[in-house]
């Protein structure tokens, strides 16, 4: 068995109000060091990789990705297989 990380954040020049919210909150907290924030989404994903490859199951992640995990025209997405 297998894990995966699937990464899931807006593209840059897509306005991201949440984590302008976010910013701002940062702020009012005292953290002004905090220049921009950008929310995401993270998925875990138990694989059961039946001896399958890392290239084979990247590619089935990238394509579960793009098809149900994330909006390819306003999101970019990142694929990382854990131990």
């Amino acid at each position: 068995m297998r894990r995966a990380r699937v990464l899931v954040w807006l593209k840059k020049d897509v306005l991201d109000p949440q984590g302008r919210t976010i910013t701002e909150a940062l702020h009012g907290l005292g953290y002004d060091l905090v220049e921009d924030v950008r929310q995401g989404k993270v998925f875990d994903i138990k694989l059961d990789d039946g001896g399958v490859d890392d290239e084979a199951l990247v590619a089935a992640l990238s394509e579960m990705s793009r098809r149900l995990l994330s909006n390819p025209v306003i999101e970019d997405y990142s694929i990382e297989l854990l131990e």
